[in-house]
């Protein structure tokens, strides 16, 4: 589970720590957003009162900003997957060793895939990196 940052995120990981106090090890791109992967104990201290830390960062940064809960293994990647695509609705998940398949309607398909499959290549990065999973299918 090696997981790589670049100079940017590095940068947003040092922001997050100054404006929530909490240490982080992880953050990803999704949807032209920032999701920062917090241990499951300390997200509501991150997200603030009111969300007041997750509108600072926001603000700052000039992108939405999410905070949700690290994964613990193989069994959390639904939870995971929800967090993520969140407000997007889906039918369900299938999950065999390392694939995925998400079924959703047209309207969630078309938004969990985004245009020219970026959110879906996104969502692959994503979960090969925390998972281990080498392919994802939107049915």
């Amino acid at each position: 589970m090696a997981r790589t940052l670049d100079m940017q995120f590095m940068r947003y990981l040092n922001l997050f720590s100054k404006v929530t106090k909490v240490k982080i090890q992880h953050c990803f791109s999704y949807n032209n957003g920032v999701i920062f992967v917090v241990p499951v104990e300390k997200v509501s201290r991150t997200i603030g009162e009111n969300g007041k830390n997750v509108k600072r960062l926001s603000e700052i940064l000039g992108k939405k900003v999410k905070i949700i809960s690290a994964p613990n293994g193989k069994q959390d990647i639904e939870k995971f997957i929800a967090a993520i695509v969140h407000p997007v609705k889906y039918k369900g998940i299938d999950i065999n060793e390392d694939k995925v398949a998400i079924s959703a309607g047209i309207q969630s398909k078309a938004a969990l895939i985004g245009r020219d499959k970026r959110r879906l290549n996104e969502m692959k990065n994503i979960l090969e990196e925390y998972f281990g999973i080498k392919e994802l299918k939107i049915i």
